[in-house]
């Protein structure tokens, strides 16, 4: 069944992106914990069409026993991705009533988290196929992260080829700060004394002080890919979605950053409806959900709207 959203009044296609700390935890008497299970009951709420997770931790133990009791629980079709050196690997799910998969595609080992990788398509657009991607940049690699971004450059290449494309996680690095709500970090600041995490975030400018990381940010909205929570914050006057995601807690690290994001090609962006921010007590991060147009979704998979220009970070 399509889900009809109460304020657009049309049938929506909903996408949600959620970093759920090392799975919730270990299971208990043989059973996924209570904070696992909180946070399926509020996705449950949502009900996704996609679901992109990360820190599967525990989701592959036990014949991945607990993928297939998030598969009951969401009624979606789950897939894991490869665990790579970080062992908390990502996962993805999609709603069989609205997508059919037809292949998922493995990643060699140069991911310290590798993506889980499908391709699908939409029930009433099965010619055209889109690629999907759950990721987990490198939290410890300024360089690891840039790879990582290249090889996700790799993957939305396929839009050359007619293809559709949507990869959104943890990017574990910050929004260039063109038209960005949250302030950029000043890793200046007294507060900052987590030096280990300003390794991880920052590069070395020429002149000695530490500069956040953005590449991943600006390579993809350079290739012409687009971030539907500055779609809704700049053109529907959603200003919201731009809110923090993640980091609530860590004022040692710089506080609340929108480390958790989701990009799709210039034809997709036009089906966006509305950005929201999903608060989410059981993990670090809280969720970022995207309702689409399933009508205006079908059109943009064909392509019969206008591909919209890329974004200008001199915004």
């Amino acid at each position: 069944m399509t889900s009809t959203h109460s304020i657009h009044h049309e049938p929506v296609i909903t996408v949600i992106t959620l970093n759920l700390e090392r799975d919730g935890g270990a299971d208990e008497n043989g059973r996924p914990p209570a904070r696992w299970r909180a946070a399926h009951e509020l996705l449950k709420a949502h009900r996704p069409d996609v679901l992109l997770r990360q820190e599967m931790t525990y989701s592959r133990a036990h014949g991945q026993r607990r993928l297939h009791e998030a598969e009951r629980l969401l009624d979606m079709r789950g897939f894991n991705g490869a665990p790579g050196s970080g062992n908390n690997p990502t996962g993805l799910f999609v709603r069989p009533t609205v997508f059919d998969v037809r292949e998922q595609v493995e990643h060699a080992p140069l991911w310290r988290t590798p993506p889980t990788h499908i391709v699908a398509s939409l029930r009433e657009v099965p010619e055209v196929r889109i690629v999907m991607m759950s990721c987990h940049l490198a939290f410890n690699s300024p360089r690891g992260r840039e790879r990582e971004t290249d090889e996700i450059l790799a993957a939305a290449d396929k839009i050359n080829q007619g293809a559709a494309f949507l990869v959104g996680g943890d990017f574990n690095e910050y929004p260039h700060p063109a038209g960005e709500r949250v302030p950029p970090i000043d890793w200046t600041d007294d507060g900052i004394t987590d030096r280990m995490h300003m390794m991880h975030r920052t590069n070395r400018s020429p002149d000695g002080t530490r500069t956040s990381c953005t590449y991943a940010d600006e390579t993809l909205l350079a290739a012409g890919l687009h971030d539907p929570a500055r779609y809704a914050a700049h053109t529907l006057h959603q200003p919201d979605a731009l809110w923090a995601t993640a980091g609530q807690n860590k004022p040692s690290q710089g506080g609340p950053r929108r480390i958790d994001r989701i990009y799709v090609d210039p034809w997709l962006i036009n089906a966006v409806l509305e950005v929201s921010i999903i608060d989410t007590p059981d993990s670090d991060h809280d969720g970022l959900k995207v309702v689409y147009s399933r009508a205006g979704m079908a059109q943009a998979l064909r392509r019969k709207v206008a591909r919209r220009a890329a974004y200008n970070l001199a915004f």
